[in-house]
């Protein structure tokens, strides 16, 4: 929901001491003293409630999104329409009243996925739709045409490796979970190159598909041949599986135009409400501007990005004050696997004693359920009281796993740990409450 991490921000206020804030530092305060304060905080949380659901910000990041997607348009990372969307955004956050509206510069990948085609030649003529992986390398331009070689797991691929040689390997493999099958994504190609194959088509890393393969990035290795990779759909993994069963020969021609060039600049973009009484110390909310060139990233991220926005834009609104600096970072390059933040990480990480608290929303923005959270046992304790301030909302569960790709750095430095947690199987009620 577009003001969930306000909430979350007023757990932050806790005058446990001038250092910087972590939940274990509150010793001068019981426990007992920390439910007071936050009991306290009760009208400011139905305050940032009621302006989000039903005062002048109701449908405001919904409003906002739509028209940057569809002023932008997809913002692959090292494109012009990402650099685009940085300007964007700069200006917008400037229009808006925040402070200290700055671009901090990083280096980022820039690969262009090109034209790209794939068709079953044998045992009938089949049109299968792909979806070039990031980083993939091309095609000869005549293509590659090959027989292909089903499998289920990496395993299953080494017990066959004579047989992968000079073939496009297919995977077919079970959706576990996204955690747990992404492997197949981001190595599948390795992993094929390492046996002879001279391909990769990786079954889409989705529990549900309609014929639509998805995207993602792919990691090579220097020292295993290089081979073109990429995603098709659920339901052609599944039929090559069936015809590879009976004993069916296939054979598949392959076109992929895919290029890389060298890393390009671009930025993280970076917001503030300063705080009134330890300004050095940093309460930060983000999500990623980048997205793949395959659709508008309304999703992902660009919801996640714009409730961190409307997160601070809800708490100027108000004319509150945070003792705490509330910063946002619209990161860049998450797709090509958090570039934007590592770089983040090493500028800043000189003062990490500094950021109490790193939160992102790259999950979908989907039905609030609560927040996922990785920290101690004292502050889960006293995390389980400031959820109680959603209650007027019924968001008030605590999950495990508080970090993202952008906030990984950060959380295992230590550092706490929250993002938003959704109902994936609801549309999107998050924005348009």
């Amino acid at each position: 929901m577009k003001f969930i991490f306000l909430i979350a921000f007023i757990h932050l206020l806790p005058q446990c001491t001038g250092k910087p804030l972590r939940w274990d530092d509150c010793h001068q305060h019981t426990f007992k003293e920390i439910k007071r304060e936050m009991t306290g905080y009760s009208d400011i949380a139905k305050a940032i409630i009621n302006l989000a659901v039903y005062g002048n910000a109701q449908n405001r990041s919904y409003e906002r999104l739509a028209r940057f997607v569809d002023t932008i348009g997809p913002r692959l990372s090292g494109s012009k329409n990402l650099e685009m969307a940085i300007k964007y955004m700069f200006s917008v956050l400037q229009d808006d009243g925040l402070e200290n509206v700055h671009l901090e510069p990083v280096k980022v990948p820039h690969w262009e996925r090109g034209e790209e085609f794939a068709m079953m030649l044998a045992p009938r003529n089949h049109s299968i739709v792909i979806l070039g992986l990031g980083s993939s390398v091309a095609t000869p331009p005549e293509g590659i045409t090959a027989e292909v070689l089903v499998v289920t797991s990496f395993d299953e691929l080494h017990k066959r490796a004579q047989d992968a040689k000079g073939k496009i390997v297919v995977y077919n493999q079970p959706f576990i979970s996204y955690k747990e099958t992404v492997k197949y994504r981001l190595l599948g190609a390795v992993e094929a190159g390492k046996v002879g194959a001279v391909a990769s088509l990786i079954r889409s890393i989705a529990s549900f598909s309609i014929n639509s393969p998805h995207t993602g990035w792919q990691h090579y290795q220097s020292d295993v041949p290089k081979i073109p990779t990429a995603c098709i759909s659920v339901e052609d993994a599944e039929m090559m599986a069936r015809m590879s069963s009976r004993g069916t020969k296939i054979v598949v021609t392959l076109k992929m135009g895919a290029k890389t060039y060298l890393d390009t600049g671009s930025f993280n973009t970076v917001a503030e409400i300063v705080g009134s009484k330890y300004p050095e110390q940093v309460v930060l909310v983000s999500g990623h501007l980048d997205s793949w060139d395959v659709g508008q990233g309304a999703m992902d991220d660009g919801g996640g990005a714009f409730i961190s926005w409307e997160a601070l834009s809800l708490i100027k609104d108000l004319g509150l004050r945070p003792k705490r600096t509330l910063r946002l970072v619209l990161w860049t390059a998450e797709e090509p696997g958090g570039v934007g933040a590592e770089q983040y990480y090493q500028l800043h990480k000189g003062n990490i004693s500094n950021f109490d608290i790193v939160m992102e929303s790259d999950s979908g923005t989907f039905m609030p359920m609560g927040l996922a959270f990785t920290g101690s046992d004292k502050a889960r304790a006293i995390l389980k009281e400031i959820m109680q301030l959603l209650q007027p909302i019924n968001v008030t569960n605590i999950y495990e796993n508080g970090s993202e790709t952008d906030t990984e750095y950060w959380v295992r430095d230590g550092v706490p740990g929250e993002n938003p947690t959704s109902h994936l199987f609801l549309f999107n009620l998050i924005l348009k409450n």
